[in-house]
């Protein structure tokens, strides 16, 4: 019975001074960004120190990652390959996969960027004794149908 009323009267007491409230008029403001623009150069060097960083964990590898992919570009191979050696140091092989994974569905706007792409990770994956997303099998759903418009 109590929370009703006082539900009631917060409502009440909410009412009368939102009422009384006046909507202030923001004065005319200019929209301009004074935040300085980043070269490639800065922004490979700025994710290699990320990724390089001895003591990265696998939530900050992961909080990387998903900042790479959120970004609408494909990052560079020297970034995967720097990437793929830290989760290679936390010892998170399905890190690795899931980051392919997204670099190569970042990649399928332009046909020819993901071979380029694994052509030049190829030989660090090697090192690390790292598959590819298609190697494992996960290139297809394993369920999936064929496309109606390939009938």
């Amino acid at each position: 019975m109590m929370r009703i009323m006082n539900q009631r009267l917060g409502a009440t007491v909410r009412g009368a001074v939102m009422g009384r409230t006046q909507m202030v008029q923001p004065a005319a403001t200019r929209m301009m960004s004074h935040a300085v623009t980043e070269t490639d150069e800065e922004f490979d060097t700025r994710y290699l120190a990320y990724f390089n960083r001895p003591n990265i964990d696998g939530w900050e590898i992961r909080r990387g990652m998903t900042q790479l992919v959120t970004m609408d570009l494909v990052p560079e191979p020297k970034i995967i390959i720097a990437a793929l050696q830290a989760c290679r140091r936390v010892n998170d092989y399905s890190l690795t996969t899931r980051f392919l994974e997204a670099v190569k569905f970042r990649c399928e706007d332009n046909s020819a960027l993901w071979p380029y792409v694994l052509k030049e990770i190829t030989p660090a994956l090697e090192e690390l004794g790292i598959s590819t997303p298609d190697e494992l099998g996960y290139g297809k759903p394993e369920l999936a149908l064929k496309s109606v418009f390939d009938m």
